[in-house]
């Protein structure tokens, strides 16, 4: 063998060639190689620079390819990894190659390789026993054939026997013949006629030799035994019996029964079935042949991919012992036994979701071992994935994308391979590859709701959350990862971060500051949600924040005119009939809706039965009319109330002067015992208080008064003794001025509308001469432009 190894070197350089046929590369090498012997150079084969080799990551891909073969990624060259027995790997077939898959990244291609492995002469033939005998009667006449034990040799091709030699002799010679698989039988000639008497036994040597170079032979002993008896060897009815049975055919199975006779009579008639030494060795695992009944019947598996057609040699052996021969050819009919296997070589098992149509996936190739149609083998995957097939090579695909990919649809694909053959019935079988999609940041958060409508109470606590605001963004981990923020807008030329804050993971939103409904009604703000993606994305939403109103501002009474929460009015007695209106309340709530709703209510009045109180108008009007025995001087207490929760009111004190002239003074007051449910202490502290402000307010006017007249007396083109003392007696002369204050305006509970108070207001007073007690005639407004007549008892205009 160490002869043949280095001999075959010798031819290594010559049997390394490859051919780059339909995108595959073939290398053919000698078998039994030395580690780390040259097979190709794969980078020079494929075109690819040494410098790529590294950064595309040049590798084997294949089990089997790594377990023989090895690539030198720094030159490309692909170099035995371990030495190979092609009798050991192929056995005898006549053809046997290794294929392999070499892969390279950016972009991922996947290059099949094929590499022949050449028979080298390293086999010797071999006889199954060194020793055997051969009886031959001295009647036989020259031309009679016998057969021998033929040789073995593992090798194939040239390097199989090629002939068969006998050692010299006189009687015997060989005559060759080639079986249909090609390979060489040796049978024993009798080429002279035989003399027991003269010569009884011959010892030949048998040498079978091969076509190897250089040539290997092996030998055996062939002892020829001469026999005297004339008795005749038995023969079958046939020199060649052919048969079929399908491949896969359960043990036990008939092939076919074998028919041999003998001419002799009795004993010497009698014989044996038995398969030659050389079929036994090599097909007895595979067929029984009973020795009686001549049925060869299968014993093994058989197996059409491996050997399609059997043939077996069968000799029939008699007692003298005289043998006769016959071939049994035994063909295989191919069954559809074997389904179609699908060996993956890369499959990408995580795809990124923007990866663009085309991207490679996986790569597979599909084995059938059948033949025929048997082998035809066809290949698919569902058609409802974003995938597709595409074929490089026979029974070689590449799995790639068919279209863009969305991991928020479908984060996880199983994708099922099926491959089929032609055969009948069809087999097939399934792989199914696992794709996961990797996330990329691109969905930018969403908000639940393009507008938040929030409410906020009034007077609330700085600091407090009040509402939250929620996005979703379906990408995962820092891609999905939210935060909020609130944009630079400004509210009442404030920025909006110096009024809210926003909790950046959560969302919730906190008031900074404690808003007044009065001043501040509603307003928006702009939020935002950012993910941590790269770059990251971003929407808005608007946020609109209606400030909710509380109770929190009681009644504001506007009229009647008060001096120190009192107020008078004065009343003709003829006029007071029932339902005349005594003056109407009006207040105004800062508040809104129920809570500024506003209703009237006497909880105080010195006589109960001589006025009423309208509930939501302020109208205080009589009931009867004024007797004499009713007291002149009448105290009421007006609770105005909205309806809010709690309910805020205020009150007003008016006094009702009834006197028989206008011009006399209300300077009586009537102590009329008031319920005790209305005073307290504080009330004592309050009035006392009050009074005493209210003295000292009155003594201010009245100098300031009488200061003012003393100026108008040299200024007033008529002087008139009256004019002057309006100012200082409390008689028929005076003059009622009252005026509210600036810039208010009278606000009537469900009226619909404001009445505006007018900054100035004028009376004329017209007395009586006949009077003395001056009896008011009318009082009516003054228009200012109008001049004072000499035949007036007295006017007087105010303004302010």
């Amino acid at each position: 063998m160490a002869n043949t190894l280095s001999g075959g070197a010798y031819f290594m350089l010559l049997l390394c060639v490859s051919d780059l046929v339909f995108g595959q590369i073939r290398y053919s090498i000698p078998e039994e190689l030395e580690v780390g012997a040259f097979v190709g150079n794969i980078a020079e084969d494929l075109r690819i620079t040494v410098r790529e080799l590294l950064a595309r990551k040049f590798r084997l891909l294949s089990d089997e390819g790594m377990l023989y073969f090895e690539l030198n990624v720094e030159n490309g060259i692909l170099i035995v990894n371990e030495r190979i027995d092609r009798e050991q790997l192929c056995m005898e077939s006549l053809t046997c190659s290794l294929s392999l898959e070499l892969a390279v990244d950016n972009p991922f291609e996947v290059f099949p390789v094929e590499v022949e492995i050449l028979d080298v002469n390293d086999n010797s033939p071999i006889f199954p026993i060194s020793r055997f005998s051969l009886q031959v009667a001295e009647s036989v006449a020259p031309g009679a054939r016998f057969h021998l034990e033929n040789a073995h040799d593992p090798d194939v091709g040239t390097n199989t026997i090629s002939t068969y030699q006998i050692s010299s002799n006189e009687h015997f010679g060989l005559e060759l013949q080639t079986r249909t698989d090609g390979s060489k039988i040796a049978l024993l000639l009798l080429e002279k006629p035989l003399d027991r008497e003269q010569q009884s036994s011959f010892e030949l040597v048998l040498t079978a030799v091969d076509g190897g170079i250089p040539h290997r032979s092996g030998t055996a002993k062939v002892i020829i035994t001469v026999t005297d008896a004339n008795d005749n060897a038995p023969v079958f009815n046939h020199e060649i019996y052919r048969t079929s049975v399908l491949e896969n055919a359960p043990k036990g199975t008939l092939v076919m029964k074998l028919k041999a006779a003998d001419l002799d009579e009795g004993a010497n008639a009698e014989f044996k079935y038995s398969f030659s030494n050389y079929a036994s060795h090599r097909w007895g695992e595979l067929f029984n042949l009973d020795a009686d009944t001549g049925e060869i019947k299968v014993h093994g598996l058989l197996d059409y991919e491996k050997s399609n057609v059997y043939e077996l040699e069968v000799q029939a052996v008699d007692n003298a012992p005289h043998v006769g021969h016959a071939k049994v050819l035994v063909r295989i009919i191919d069954m559809n036994d074997n389904a179609p296997e699908i060996k993956l070589t890369s499959v990408t098992k995580m795809v990124p979701e923007d990866a663009a149509s085309g991207t490679l996936i996986a790569v597979f190739s599909v084995i059938d071992r059948d033949s025929g149609e048997n082998g035809h083998v066809r290949c698919r995957i569902p058609m409802i994935v974003p995938f597709k097939l595409e074929m490089t090579l026979k029974n070689h695909y590449n799995l790639v994308t068919s279209e863009l990919l969305d991991r928020e649809k479908t984060a996880l694909y199983n994708i099922s391979i099926s491959a089929w053959d032609a055969g009948s019935p069809s087999l097939s079988t399934n792989k199914t590859i696992v794709v996961s999609i990797s996330d990329i940041n691109d969905n930018a958060p969403g908000f639940t709701q393009s507008t938040y409508n929030m409410y906020l109470m009034e007077n609330n606590t700085p600091g407090a959350s009040f509402s939250s605001v929620t996005a979703l963004d379906p990408d995962l981990d820092k891609n999905g990862d939210i935060s909020y923020s609130i944009l630079e807008n400004q509210i009442q030329d404030v920025r909006a971060p110096a009024y809210f804050t926003i909790n950046s993971k959560s969302g919730s939103i906190y008031a900074l500051r404690s808003f007044d409904y009065e001043q501040l009604k509603n307003f928006q703000i702009k939020v935002q949600a950012q993910d941590a993606g790269s770059p990251p994305l971003s929407s808005t939403a608007k946020v609109s924040i209606i400030i909710l109103d509380q109770n929190d501002n009681a009644p504001l009474i506007i009229s009647p005119l008060r001096w120190n929460n009192s107020a008078a009015v004065e009343i003709r007695p003829h006029s007071i009939y029932p339902g005349y209106l005594v003056t109407k309340v009006t207040a105004n709530d800062a508040d809104s809706g129920q809570n500024a709703r506003i209703s009237y209510q006497l909880i105080e009045a010195t006589d109960r039965s001589l006025v009423t109180m309208g509930l939501y108008s302020g109208e205080i009007r009589t009931t009867r009319s004024f007797t004499e025995k009713d007291i002149t001087i009448q105290r009421v207490v007006v609770l105005v109330k909205d309806s809010g929760q709690p309910s805020l009111s205020s009150t007003v004190t008016i006094l009702f002067s009834i006197s028989a002239n206008v011009t006399e003074s209300p300077s009586e007051r009537l102590d009329h015992p008031r319920h005790r449910e209305h005073f307290s202490d504080v009330n004592v502290y309050l009035i006392i208080i009050f009074g005493s402000t209210s003295l000292i307010f009155m003594i201010t006017i009245i100098l300031l008064l009488v200061l003012k007249c003393k100026q108008d007396r040299n200024n007033v083109r008529y002087h008139s003794p009256t004019i002057c003392c309006c100012c200082l007696r409390r008689n028929s002369n005076d003059v009622f001025n009252r005026r509210p204050a600036l810039n208010q305006s009278l606000n009537y509970y469900g009226a619909g509308q404001t009445l505006p108070v007018s900054e100035t207001y004028s009376y004329r007073v017209r007395l009586s001469q006949e009077s003395s007690n001056s009896d008011f005639l009318f009082l009516k407004a003054c228009h200012p432009t109008l001049t004072l007549s000499d035949n007036s008892v007295g006017e007087t205009s105010v303004k302010k």
